[in-house]
């Protein structure tokens, strides 16, 4: 590595691979976009032709070639075997949510990362988020006080994305919602208020809509059209309630699908003050003011791309500037919590998170 020049390629040229390429295109002076791969050659091709990087159809050849980092943005069966490849290829890795297909496949990621002495940063923007900054500030100096309740809501009314596709399929997914958008608000919540060690849940999860595949009325779709010759085979809808030891609980509400209106936010509830802080970029803290129940609403910078902001700290990472904004290990726990659930909703009972 040449100065603070990081050579990097994207492995996956899908809808979420072109927002890191595009990312990394955001700092032309730290970074390089130097390979791409995908296994439609077109697509590849696409891509490496706008940004002058190698093309390939196998991430083997990828890493094979002088390439410092790798962006790993495949379906998320693939994210162990790739990871791990990429990390003994001595690449640091910036790897797309959800970790794994479950915790067992995030622990070997994590076991890799240590034994290379790489830097591997998961894919969670909304960390970056000024909104989700100004809360951080807050729950550290201590105006919240004592957390004792967090409350995560993503609803999407119809949103069920790529039906039929490897989004709707578990053997691919691991999952619906609940690893798809979940794992952002679990770990947004975590985050925000210091907590990261979840001891149990009890949950339930729901598949109403998506399963009736040719019934399934939306109005657009994320990876779209529907394929309904595939398969629909995961929940559209999980709640449930974790614990986290004697001190605080969390509950959750995530669907891709319901008859509820659409809504999403992260509420953290102290006893000096609680806040609402939601994904649009809105923050409300309410408190108390002068003997008075009150709600406060910061000012905010306007805050900058959230995936361009999470490709500046993975840049500064790789060069040894700064440390990854969101671990392996903090991935882990997500993974875990997780599993936890689904075990939890198979079985009708509350389960323990090792």
């Amino acid at each position: 590595m040449g100065d603070s020049m990081l050579k990097v390629g994207v492995i996956g040229i899908g809808a979420i691979g072109k927002v890191h390429l595009d990312a990394y295109a955001a700092f032309p002076d730290r970074a390089r976009i130097v390979a791409v791969c995908d296994p439609l050659k077109d697509r590849a091709d696409e891509a490496a032709g706008k940004y002058g990087a190698k093309s390939f159809t196998d991430y083997r050849d990828l890493l094979s070639c002088d390439v410092d980092a790798v962006s790993v943005c495949v379906p998320n069966a693939l994210h162990r075997e790739i990871a791990v490849a990429s990390l003994k290829a001595g690449k640091h890795v910036l790897l797309e949510k959800p970790m794994a297909l479950n915790a067992k496949e995030a622990s070997e990621i994590v076991a890799t990362a240590k034994a290379s002495g790489r830097n591997l940063q998961m894919g969670m923007p909304f960390r970056q988020l000024p909104e989700a900054q100004c809360v951080r500030s807050l729950v550290a100096a201590g105006e919240l006080g004592d957390i004792y309740h967090m409350r995560v809501v993503m609803i999407r009314r119809r949103g069920v994305p790529g039906l039929g596709g490897w989004f709707t399929t578990k053997a691919m997914s691991g999952g619906g919602p609940l690893i798809d958008i979940g794992v952002h608000f679990f770990d947004v919540a975590m985050y925000l208020s210091g907590l990261w060690n979840p001891t149990s849940v009890s949950a339930m999860t729901y598949a109403k809509f998506g399963v009736r595949m040719k019934d399934y009325v939306y109005t657009d779709m994320w990876a779209g059209p529907p394929n309904y010759s595939g398969v629909c085979d995961v929940e559209d809808y999980a709640t449930g309630l974790v614990r986290f030891g004697k001190k605080a609980t969390m509950s959750f509400e995530v669907s891709w699908a319901a008859n509820i209106r659409s809504e999403s936010f992260c509420d953290i509830c102290g006893d000096k003050a609680g806040v609402r802080t939601g994904m649009d970029g809105s923050l409300v803290i309410l408190t108390e003011y002068q003997r008075k129940v009150a709600d406060i609403c910061p000012q905010l910078p306007k805050g900058r791309n959230r995936f361009h902001a999470q490709a500046e700290n993975f840049i500064a990472a790789c060069v040894g500037q700064a440390k990854p904004a969101a671990t392996g290990e903090e991935g882990l726990i997500c993974m875990k919590l997780i599993d936890a659930v689904y075990a939890s909703a198979e079985s009708g009972r509350e389960v323990p998170i090792s």
